[in-house]
């Protein structure tokens, strides 16, 4: 059985390592502190590694933790925008970030042939843009650690079948899951309380819409 390191790392990071495969290159966008790719390489899950960030405090913090791998040459730094200086990774990791971003990242530089995302908020316009460029997403999770967060994995090409609105809004696989159903009851809530307050019609009216689709989702009978 494999040895799982997660440094300092909390819950959502080994839930976000769960989900990657054996690869050839593994490169983290925004590594941040390091750890899935320390996880990554400890496991020989990859053959090398590509760690990259905007911040080059956040990616002097990386090397730091996998010095040896960069010093053995299995490790690769890159302090760029997005994509902009990744190359020649075959799965890419893209998390903590907003799916708008994440979006944005991919139209500046491009799709990976396999990748995980895990968008901080904005999930739906990233499976919207998925889909719409022909994207498998071979699973489209949510997962709980303290907070609820989506999840998405597959690869540049292959196709998904359209989506029905609550798959776009809450991801396929999420649908039906007691964690979702967790999540969707706390969205209720929130909204019921929203709709105390004071409001012009027309946002009441979003709310009251909004509410109805939540309610739906939860009951099941919108899927």
């Amino acid at each position: 059985m494999r040895k799982k390191t997660f440094g300092g790392a909390g819950g959502r990071i080994p839930q976000i390592c769960s989900r990657l495969s054996r690869c050839s290159v593994f490169a983290d966008v925004g590594c941040d502190h390091g750890y899935v790719a320390q996880y990554m390489l400890e496991n020989d899950l990859c053959d090398r590694a590509i760690i990259s960030d905007i911040s080059s405090k956040s990616l002097n913090k990386a090397e730091r933790l996998l010095k040896n791998y960069l010093n053995c040459g299995r490790l690769s730094a890159v302090c760029c925008d997005g994509l902009k200086g990744v190359s020649g990774a075959d799965l890419v990791l893209i998390a903590g970030m907003g799916g708008d971003e994440i979006v944005k990242i991919l139209k500046e530089g491009y799709i990976p042939q396999s990748f995980v995302f895990q968008p901080m908020k904005n999930a739906p316009c990233l499976r919207s843009y998925l889909i719409s460029e022909g994207c498998a997403i071979d699973e489209d999770d949510v997962f709980r650690d303290g907070k609820f967060y989506f999840i998405i994995k597959g690869r540049a090409q292959g196709g998904t079948p359209a989506y029905t609105p609550a798959q776009m809004q809450f991801g396929r696989d999420s649908l039906k899951t007691p964690v979702l159903k967790d999540f969707l009851a706390e969205e209720i809530s929130k909204t019921q309380t929203y709709l105390k307050g004071d409001m012009s019609p027309q946002s009441r009216a979003d709310l009251c819409g909004k509410l109805a689709f939540l309610k739906g989702v939860h009951s099941g009978e919108i899927i």
